[in-house]
């Protein structure tokens, strides 16, 4: 008999005071990462969102908490600045040793869609990034400022 490989939940949203607050989930980083900006855009939108236009973008940070921060705030920035609503994470590189990120993102003008949410800053609070060996999987938590 085949064995199954468990199919990992993408993200869930956790419970917090006044803020929004998640963890994504993947069998890779570059997954958990991907799965944060999934959680981070259902926060921002209920649509589905059309990837028909695509953004390239690079961050780094100083570890894998900065960089998943500093990746977050690049998606929040190029809505705010570009009007490019994220729809999905098309590609994604990470370098773990030099804490650099490039990505494809794909999306649609923020215009065409109904925003659900206000995203004001992604916040160093209660964040991590770990990978849990015993469930094989990457886990980024996330408190969201609204």
């Amino acid at each position: 008999m085949r064995q199954k490989t468990p199919k990992i939940k993408n993200f869930k949203f956790l419970s917090h005071t006044a803020d929004v607050k998640f963890q994504a989930f993947g069998k890779s980083l570059e997954e958990a990462f991907d799965n944060s900006t999934l959680a981070l855009t259902n926060i921002i939108c209920d649509d589905q969102i059309k990837g028909l236009k695509r953004i390239d973008i690079k961050v780094n940070g100083n570890d894998l908490e900065s960089l998943l921060y500093n990746f977050l705030e690049e998606v929040i920035y190029v809505l705010e600045t570009k009007g490019f609503l994220l729809d999905k994470v098309k590609k994604i590189k990470i370098n773990k040793e030099k804490f650099r990120l490039e990505a494809e993102l794909a999306g649609d003008k923020v215009k065409n869609y109904e925003l659900s949410g206000h995203v004001k800053a992604i916040t160093y609070n209660d964040m991590f990034v770990k990978h849990d060996k015993k469930k094989k999987q990457w886990i980024c938590q996330v408190v969201v400022d609204v």
